[in-house]
């Protein structure tokens, strides 16, 4: 969820003029007042303002479970339009510092702050901001709307451009307002919607997560949300009429290829493997028969491994394809909008949008101002049982516990998952322990850090918020992990044959990165990136003061250190990244290496592993006949070098064909 949290911050980090031409008159003060919604509830507020000598102000807060940015910014215009200046200030959403410039020197622009510096002569693009500076948002949609090719250069790096837009006709508060719906890309590796009023004056910037729309239009975000999916929906088609690759009726054969065989993890050299449809339906060897007219690949050096699957996502635009470019053929999606979640499978399924196969959780949480901004919401029994009644009911497999539920709900909904044969998980709720929630009936427990509160919470500290993460970084670094309470702990897990979901990967940014450092996620794709993605990737994790960087640096090696541990006990792990699709599983993966465990029992983990844990083995995990046509060829042998999970050079999802450059081009990227 953390990650999916990263994406609806993006309020389009972008600062830039608009063309005089739709620019309004200097003397022209300006004044807009927006909400800040989360899932329909108030969140925070946000002002852009004009003062009569052209100055613009912004300023944006919101809290989410305990954190959330507060950003001031003031920029001005030259005569033309032109973007001259900036400063903004205040914290990110964890809490990391914030203060940014921009300011003109001599025939150049000159910006800086605490991850980078540079300068560009005025007049060579539109720079855009790395702290969601509000005022020029709409600016740049209006550049871009009006710009040749409705295509601008950005400063630093990048362009932004107008993907598709219409204009969509709405009741605000009794009189019928024709709004513009744009989609502006070039930011991250989906477009970003913003809508503007009549006067292209920045309107609302719309998610089912957070969204942000003018005061007196709060009413109307869900009808933009759905108008937005409308929109995303049709490019997602588009997409997958494009990049999807249908083999001929005889089917596909790989041959000469090194399999890898998640049961007894090894390699066998020089396989021959056939899907027709979307089965796979021999594996053999090299005098395996082939049918005529089917479609072949020649694997010689190359490894083919099953589908990998990511045990821990929440489905957003654009992720489908990234999961695809990686590999990821099966995901877990473990919270999500269940009206937009159900749409999205059918879609993947349908073959509408590219995307892998989903197993479904469903999120319940307790009422309150720190509870989950998606899922159902439980505060007595009887919604409880509600509640995994409806998500049973819709085909859902799972159940997740959130943090603000009330403990004593925890049996309760263990029991009537468990009656209608779903899995339990979750975060550890508030007041409770994550021993104790086994005990109650958890199957699994989502992110390590909450192993780690089991023995650094106090009895008093509230763990809905930053302070779950706070706590493990400055605590976890001293726990003794061959101490009594730990060792008992593990034997717990191990009796119970509790999963672990540890979502390393998540944790990792955050408790190692200074400003200014790459997130470890990032790193092995630098230059290939959108430019704002990249620039995004230096902003550092948890705020930390003097010298407890290094703290928090030997407080992610216990976290290692701790799955290490239970892997060996044989307490089960699955692959969870909660961040970037796709291409955050690789790291997640190099990190159980790096923690000790052998590079073939990851690979198992991440395909035959999870597949059982969730109970389809019979139909996925391995390569045998009979078994889903969901196959990725590796250039390398990941069994000796996990890091070579990067080379995929063909992705086989429902039978399907996908070339990872195409798709890695369809979302911003370049090939490797």
């Amino acid at each position: 969820m953390l990650g999916r949290m990263r994406r609806c911050l993006v309020f389009l980090a972008a600062c830039c003029a608009p063309p005089p031409a739709v620019q309004p008159p200097a003397a022209a003060a300006i004044d807009l007042k927006y909400s800040i919604v989360t899932v329909g509830r108030p969140s925070g507020s946000a002002e852009i303002r004009r003062d009569a000598d052209g100055t613009w102000h912004s300023h944006y807060a919101f809290v989410d479970r305990g954190r959330g940015p507060d950003i001031t910014a003031t920029t001005t215009f030259d005569a033309n339009g032109a973007l001259r200046s900036l400063h903004a200030t205040g914290h990110e959403y964890f809490g990391q510092a914030v203060d940014e410039n921009l300011e003109p020197d001599r025939g150049t622009l000159a910006w800086h702050e605490h991850t980078e510096h540079g300068r560009a002569p005025e007049g060579t693009g539109y720079y855009a901001s790395t702290h969601q500076e509000l005022a020029s948002t709409a600016a740049l949609v209006r550049a871009c709307l009006h710009a040749p090719g409705r295509r601008v250069k950005l400063l630093p790096a990048g362009e932004a451009w107008i993907d598709d837009e219409r204009t969509v006709t709405l009741d605000i508060a009794g009189e019928k307002r024709a709004l513009r719906e744009v989609a502006l890309a070039g930011f991250g590796f989906a477009p970003q919607t913003v809508w503007l009023d009549e006067h292209e004056q920045l309107f609302a910037i719309p998610s089912a997560w957070i969204a942000m729309v003018r005061a007196g239009a709060e009413a109307q975000v869900s009808a933009m949300i759905d108008a937005d999916r409308a929109m995303f929906a049709a490019r997602a088609e588009r997409l997958a009429h494009t990049l999807a690759h249908h083999p001929p009726a005889a089917g596909l054969a790989i041959q000469h290829a090194a399999v890898f065989d998640p049961e007894r993890r090894v390699l066998v050299p020089d396989r021959t493997v056939l899907v027709v449809g979307d089965k796979i339906t021999a594996v053999g060897d090299a005098s395996t028969a082939i049918p005529p007219g089917a479609q072949m690949i020649d694997a010689h050096g190359r490894t083919l491994l099953p589908g990998l699957w990511d045990m821990h996502v929440h489905l957003g635009d654009g992720d489908g394809v990234l999961d695809l470019a990686a590999g990821v053929t099966t995901v877990r999606d473990l919270g999500n909008d269940i009206a937009d979640l159900t749409a999205r499978v059918k879609r993947f399924d349908e073959g509408r949008e590219l995307g892998p196969h989903v197993l479904r959780a469903g999120l319940i949480d307790g009422p309150g101002k720190l509870a989950a901004p998606t899922g159902v919401l439980a505060a007595t029994a009887d919604e409880a049982r509600a509640a995994v009644a409806r998500y049973a009911d819709l085909g859902y497999v799972q159940i997740k516990m959130y943090s603000s539920l009330d403990p004593a709900l925890v049996p309760v909904i263990a029991r009537a998952a468990h009656d209608r044969g779903l899995r339990v998980s979750g975060h550890i709720p508030n007041g409770m322990r994550a021993s104790q929630a086994v005990e109650a009936g958890y199957d699994e427990i989502q992110h390590v850090n909450f192993l780690f509160l089991q023995f650094l919470a106090g009895d008093h500290d509230d763990t809905r918020g930053p302070l779950r993460f706070t706590l493990v970084a400055k605590g976890a670094a001293g726990l003794d992990l061959d101490g009594r309470d730990v060792q008992a702990f593990l034997d717990l897990l191990l009796a119970h044959h509790t999963v672990l979901d540890p979502t390393l990967s998540t944790f990792e940014g955050m408790f190692v990165s200074d400003p200014g450092d790459v997130d470890p996620t990032i790193a092995p794709y630098l230059g290939r990136l959108p430019a704002q993605v990249e620039r995004g990737a230096r902003g550092g994790g948890l705020d930390a003061a003097a010298g407890e960087r290094a703290t928090y640096r030997a407080s992610f090696g216990k976290l290692l250190d701790l799955v290490a541990r239970a892997w060996k006990r044989g307490i089960p792990i699955v692959a969870g990244t909660d961040g970037l699709a796709g291409l955050q599983l690789d790291r997640e993966l190099e990190l159980y290496v790096r923690a000790g465990m052998p590079a073939p029992d990851v690979l198992a983990l991440a395909t035959l592993g999870a597949a059982r844990v969730m109970h389809v083995d019979a139909d996925s995990g391995s390569i045998a006949a009979g078994k889903r046509g969901d196959l990725v060829l590796v250039d390398g042998d990941p069994t000796r070098d996990i890091s070579t999970l990067r080379n995929v050079d063909v992705v086989v999802c429902r039978g399907i064909v996908y070339d990872p450059r195409e798709l890695l081009q369809a979302v911003g990227m370049r090939g490797r």
